[in-house]
């Protein structure tokens, strides 16, 4: 190891580097096929990244749990470059994408321009790629690596983009306020403000050096790309339709002008506490809960009622699964129903159009949506139903 890792975090308690970076390479060796070599590098790099986190964090040296914080940061640190590692090149790249997408979403909206929904996606493609070379560059310079180096095994990679996820949620203060680090970029990036201004950011975010040191077209970050693009293994459709909800969710919010909800979902997907919430949205409990349960109130009917099929599809709980229901389920779920109601599902599962099954009950749309609505709430509460012995789905 190097000296920053066989050094001790001093405070109150103590805890020699020596012991993080073991625990480190014993589980990476475990949990991952990589040679020893890699996971002796990558646990060095880990846990030299701990020691100076807990070294210089004023709040971590005043807490008195030195040794508490360092191994819950770098039990965190290994739990996401694992997680990353069993996603592989092509699936973690989708994770990676799709949550600093959900960040920024709310952000990327140049000025004077009514952007459509595709052509906002456009535009967070195009910030992303420029946000991959800054975090190369940061991951270089913070663990001391060359301007040659690039990832190039899987779990070179993983570390890699479990860096870039954390990197881009890191917290800079501004004045009266913090802000992620990756929303100031977006914000840059969006409002095409002037060179000062990223330099300022720059500046804000801990004194980091000029991250425009290289382009896209320097061969090492061509090589990258390449490898978190790669289709050596499939895109699972379950990831791509979870990328697709969340930004269909975030669309649908804002035509709505509930940007508050859209704030807070934003924040929901980062598996932020209640209270770290109400500190970065400025709210009380109270409001908090009022957004909570407003959100809530829009996710169920953007999931029964506006987007139905691509949410149920997503759930793995379509018309041709019987709602997702076991054959039990499906044979009480369907007893329970009113005669119109039957008819409305057995219509629906014969692909009828809505135009067709309205005439056909004698309703009005209005009250075909609202009898469709009831239809797919019961079976929602019966597959998240404690009685049905599975507990309420992680995807709802």
């Amino acid at each position: 190891m190097n000296s920053a890792a066989t050094a001790t975090i001093q405070g109150e308690d103590s805890i020699g580097v020596e012991v993080i970076f073991q625990l480190l390479f014993k589980e990476l060796k475990q949990s991952t096929k990589a040679s020893e070599r890699n996971c002796h590098d990558v646990a060095t790099r880990i846990a030299a990244e701990v020691y100076r986190i807990c070294t210089e964090s004023k709040r971590i040296q005043a807490s008195g749990a030195i040794e508490n914080s360092a191994m819950t940061l770098a039990k965190h640190r290994l739990q996401q470059c694992i997680r990353y590692y069993q996603l592989g090149s092509n699936r973690g790249r989708v994770e990676l994408h799709s949550t600093l997408s959900a960040i920024i979403y709310r952000y990327i909206n140049p000025p004077q321009k009514q952007l459509s929904y595709q052509g906002r996606l456009t535009i967070i493609e195009d910030f992303l790629q420029s946000f991959y070379l800054e975090a190369l560059n940061a991951f270089r310079r913070e663990n001391q690596l060359g301007s040659a180096y690039r990832p190039q095994t899987l779990l070179e990679l993983a570390e890699y983009m479990a860096f870039t996820e954390r990197y881009g949620k890191r917290r800079i203060p501004l004045p009266g306020r913090q802000q992620q680090l990756i929303i100031l970029r977006a914000q840059t990036f969006s409002q095409q403000q002037p060179p000062e201004t990223s330099v300022d950011i720059e500046q804000a975010s801990e004194g980091s050096a000029n991250e425009a040191d290289g382009s896209w077209e320097e061969p090492a970050v061509q090589q990258l790309r390449s490898a978190m693009a790669t289709q050596a293994e499939p895109e699972p459709e379950e990831d791509t339709l979870r990328s697709v909800v969340i930004t269909e969710l975030l669309n649908y919010l804002e035509q709505r002008q509930q940007n508050d909800c859209a704030d807070y979902f934003s924040l929901r997907l980062q598996d932020l506490s209640a209270q770290e919430i109400e500190s970065i949205l400025g709210l009380t409990p109270r409001q908090r809960d009022y957004l909570q349960q407003r959100f809530k109130y829009h996710l169920i009917r953007f999931a029964l009622l506006h987007r139905w099929e691509l949410v149920h599809e997503w759930l793995e709980a379509s018309l041709p699964t019987n709602l997702g229901l076991t054959p039990q389920q499906w044979q009480a779920y369907t007893a329970e129903l009113d005669e119109k109601q039957r008819s409305l599902l057995d219509m629906k599962q014969q692909g009828e159009p809505d135009e067709k099954i309205a005439k056909t009950l004698g309703l009005s749309m209005a009250q075909l949506q609202k009898r469709w609505f009831k239809i797919l709430e019961q079976a929602w509460e019966i597959r998240n139903s404690l009685v049905s012995g599975s507990g309420a789905s992680t995807h709802e």
